[in-house]
C-alpha cells in the first residue's frame, strides 16, 4: 500500500482536494487497496481551508510517505518557514512529490524547482517565473512531470495530474476505468491556453467580444485593423481605442496570441507539417511563426512538438525516451 499525504494549510482551497478523487475511486475498484490517504499540516488538528471547511489534519513529522502532495490556496502567500523547511527535505523522505495549482508557489519556494520543468495556473505563472527564474516554467500544460517532481495547472487540473500519478503507479488500463468513473478524459488533451487567452483578455462590450469571436474563427485571414472594426460595427479608430481600453493590449499583439495558441494547439495535436499550420493559422511563413513561438513560449514549434508527444507516451516510456534523449 502506498501512503499519500496531502499537506494542506490555513487558506487552502477546497478544490484542491480534487485530486483526492482519483485515489478514492482507485481504493473502491481495487483489493486490496492500493493507497493510504493522509491529510498533514504544520500543526496537526483542524485546518480551515479558503471555503471554510474545515479539515482534520495529522501534524507533519520525518515519516516518510510514498507521496507528498502539496494543494494550492485561492490567494498566493508567502508560507511559514516551518512549512517551507518541511518542503525542502521532502525529496530525501518521499519518492514523489506533487503541487497542484499554487502549490507550485511552496515548491519555489522551498527550492525544489530550480533548473526543473514545471507548470501552474496560468493567471500565476508568470508571476511565478519572474519571483523564480531558476525554475522553468511552461504556462500552457495541463500537467508536468520532472523527476520526482509533478506539478499541475488549475485546481481542476489536479485530477489529471492524480490520474497520471495512478497511471504511474498501477498502469494506464486501470487509470482509464477510473476516469470513466470519474466522467472525465484519461488524457486531457490540448493545453491551458485553450481557456486562457479569450478569458484573460475579457472585454466587457459585446461589441469587442464580437471582434475577438470573428478573429477567433478565421485566423487563416490577414485579419486587419479595418477587419475587426467592421466585425465590431466601429470606426478602425473607435475600434483601436475601445480594444485597448478594455483588454490592455493592442488588437495585433492579442492576434498574435491567438495565432499562436492555435499554432501550438495544432503542433501537438495533429501531424500537419509546420508550414501548413503557419497558413491555417494566419502567419506569412513559417519563420514569421517561429519568431512568435520563441517570444510566446522561448521555444521553437518543433521542440514544442517533440515534447508533446513524448508526454502523450505511457509514462514509464516517455521517461525512458527522456533519459536516452538526455544521455
Amino acid at each position: 500500500m502506498r501512503d499519500i499525504a496531502f499537506l494542506v494549510y490555513p487558506g487552502y482551497s477546497l478544490m484542491a482536494l480534487a485530486i483526492v478523487a482519483g485515489f478514492e475511486v482507485a481504493n473502491s475498484i481495487v483489493d486490496p487497496q492500493p493507497y493510504d490517504l493522509h491529510y498533514v499540516s504544520e500543526t496537526g488538528g483542524p485546518i480551515k481551508t479558503s471555503a471554510g471547511l474545515i479539515l482534520q489534519t495529522e501534524r507533519f513529522t520525518d515519516k516518510p510517505f510514498d507521496t507528498l502532495v502539496v494543494g494550492g490556496a485561492t490567494y498566493v502567500a508567502p508560507s511559514t518557514p516551518g512549512l517551507i523547511a518541511f518542503v525542502r527535505d521532502a525529496p530525501k523522505r518521499h519518492r514523489r512529490i506533487a503541487a497542484v495549482c499554487t502549490g507550485a508557489f511552496v515548491l519555489a519556494e522551498a527550492g525544489l524547482l530550480d533548473g526543473r520543468r514545471a507548470t501552474t495556473h496560468w493567471m500565476h505563472a508568470r508571476d511565478l517565473q519572474r519571483a523564480y527564474p531558476k525554475a522553468h516554467l511552461d504556462e500552457d500544460r495541463i500537467f508536468i512531470n520532472d523527476g520526482p517532481i509533478w506539478t499541475s495547472a488549475g485546481m481542476t487540473a489536479g485530477v489529471d495530474l492524480g490520474l497520471a500519478l495512478i497511471e504511474n503507479d498501477l498502469g494506464p488500463e486501470l487509470a482509464k476505468e477510473i476516469a470513466r468513473k470519474l466522467v472525465v478524459y484519461h488524457r486531457r488533451r490540448g493545453g491551458q491556453s485553450q481557456f486562457s487567452t479569450l478569458l484573460e483578455l475579457s472585454p466587457k462590450s459585446d461589441r469587442i467580444q464580437a471582434a475577438l469571436a470573428y478573429a477567433r474563427d478565421n485566423l487563416h485571414k490577414p485579419l486587419t485593423v479595418p477587419d475587426l472594426a467592421e466585425a465590431a460595427r466601429l470606426s478602425p479608430r473607435q475600434f483601436s481605442r475601445a480594444f485597448h481600453a478594455e483588454t490592455g493590449q493592442s488588437p495585433a499583439k492579442a492576434i498574435e496570441r491567438l495565432r499562436v495558441e492555435s499554432a501550438r494547439n495544432l503542433m501537438e495535436q495533429s501531424r500537419h507539417p509546420i508550414d501548413v499550420v503557419a497558413r491555417q493559422t494566419g502567419f506569412s511563413d513559417r519563420d514569421h511563426m517561429r519568431r512568435a513561438f520563441l517570444r510566446a513560449f522561448g521555444q521553437p514549434p518543433q521542440v514544442l512538438r517533440r515534447t508533446a508527444r513524448l508526454e502523450s507516451i505511457d509514462i514509464p516510456e516517455a521517461a525512458e525516451q527522456r533519459a536516452l534523449a538526455a544521455g
